[in-house]
């Protein structure tokens, strides 16, 4: 368990299954929201319009799913576990759980969950369990991201 708080990468055959860390919080500002809108083109009236948004189910705006995603794996890689040994993001399956708004503190835990050795890759996939938790300690995200890890001593 200890292991995943290194702050350098962890080579495939270090993981375990059961490993688990958090990240840092990171506070949701307006200009994340604004500016995931201009990167991504999105403009909906649900995460622009304020006036729009008090008529609607959370009353406020809220960020874009794909942000807070982003900004997860941002935490995530923070972390450290993957600095220079992920050699890929393979997958990922997700559930958007609860809208994260304006001022949240989100943090990300993660766990590893399964790994499978792929030798004809140099390398190995790691199945890891993915929770983005607010302020309230609320699961508002979570899902399974595969990422391919280099062996110990492989070229890539």
């Amino acid at each position: 368990m200890a292991k995943l708080t290194r702050h350098t990468g962890l080579y495939f055959e270090e993981f375990e299954i059961g490993d688990s860390v958090e990240s840092v919080g990171r506070t949701i500002t307006e200009a994340d929201i604004v500016q995931f809108a201009m990167l991504s083109g999105d403009w909906n009236l649900i995460h622009t319009d304020a006036e729009y948004s008090k008529s609607q189910m959370t009353g406020e705006r809220i960020a874009h799913g794909l942000l807070v995603l982003s900004i997860a794996t941002g935490l995530a890689t923070r972390l450290g576990f993957m600095e220079d040994t992920v050699m890929a993001f393979m997958s990922l399956e997700w559930e958007f759980r609860q809208a994260v708004i304006i001022g949240d503190t989100i943090r990300v835990r993660t766990t590893v969950s399964d790994k499978k050795e792929m030798r004809r890759l140099n390398g190995g996939y790691v199945w890891i369990k993915v929770e983005i938790l607010n302020q309230d300690n609320k699961k508002v995200h979570r899902g399974t991201w595969k990422v391919l890890m280099k062996l110990k001593g492989a070229e890539s």
